[in-house]
């Protein structure tokens, strides 16, 4: 496994590919992917639909397996592993944030939080842990409100919270603000620049959307199951400091630009 100055990546992924029965022939999703995530950081991975990004997406979650390749997580070749062990890799080194939320419809804000702890046995002071994580996203006011007593932005708040509670070695989110007004996708990504700023929260994005990666600091591009870009963001922006274009031309070129190779001006 390899390391940058000391360092142990969190993700280290090694000719990963995926392919899945279809008549005949099997359809090669993956193609041989390879790269590393270092802790702290925070990362977009794009694609237009078809590009692989939703498998490998299910493979860094350890929700799904790779036809071959390696991959280790926090340290630990899970590509070797059973559903068994996966399940207690997902709940112990992976907090997971959804477009839609995926709560409990009946149940309040802070038992959502305590669910991972619950299922990950013998962890103690778990209202406590789930309280600090529900001030931490600002939703101390709001621990026994259920999921229809909280506004969009606050149900992800929440879902936010229960990612962070068993303190994993990252943070991978799909589309978290796809579901989001405009006003409330931005505090959300204020939280997640703010996690990863304050406490070094190695963050994944998975999203179409080229105006939200550039609020990270690094973007990966996949196209037909390959990485064809992989770049550092210049000058991440900043949530709330800067409106979304109404037409989000200059970022649907940089987006383009990427892919088919004319300058990249966004990305260094």
């Amino acid at each position: 496994m390899s390391q940058m100055n000391g360092t142990q990546p969190v993700i280290d992924i090694r000719q990963i590919t995926r392919s899945f029965p279809m008549g005949d022939a099997p359809l090669v999703v993956l193609k041989g992917i390879s790269l590393t995530i270092q802790p702290g950081e925070f990362v977009s991975i794009m694609g237009p639909s078809g590009s692989g990004k939703s498998t490998l997406m299910n493979i860094l979650g350890c929700l799904d397996k790779p036809t071959s390749g390696q991959f280790w997580l926090d340290g630990a070749d899970v590509s070797q592993m059973n559903g068994e062990q996966l399940a207690t890799v997902r709940n112990q080194k992976i907090g997971f944030v959804f477009q839609q939320f995926n709560l409990l419809k009946r149940v309040p804000a802070v038992r959502q939080v305590e669910l991972p702890m619950v299922y990950a046995n013998g962890v103690k002071n778990r209202r406590e842990r789930a309280v600090s994580a529900l001030e931490s996203v600002g939703l101390g006011d709001r621990l026994d409100h259920l999921p229809s007593e909280l506004s969009g932005g606050q149900q992800q708040r929440v879902a936010i919270a229960r990612a962070l509670v068993n303190q994993p070695a990252m943070i991978l989110a799909d589309e978290p603000t796809g579901a989001l007004d405009s006003r409330s996708g931005t505090e959300i990504m204020k939280i997640f620049q703010q996690l990863n700023r304050e406490r070094g929260m190695t963050t994944i994005f998975v999203t179409h959307d080229s105006w939200i990666a550039r609020h990270t600091r690094r973007v990966i591009m996949l196209r037909d199951g390959l990485v064809i870009a992989d770049k550092q963001v210049a000058e991440p922006l900043v949530a709330g400091e800067s409106e979304r274009p109404s037409e989000d031309g200059e970022l649907e070129g940089i987006f383009k630009e990427t892919y088919f190779g004319a300058p990249e001006a966004a990305f260094s």
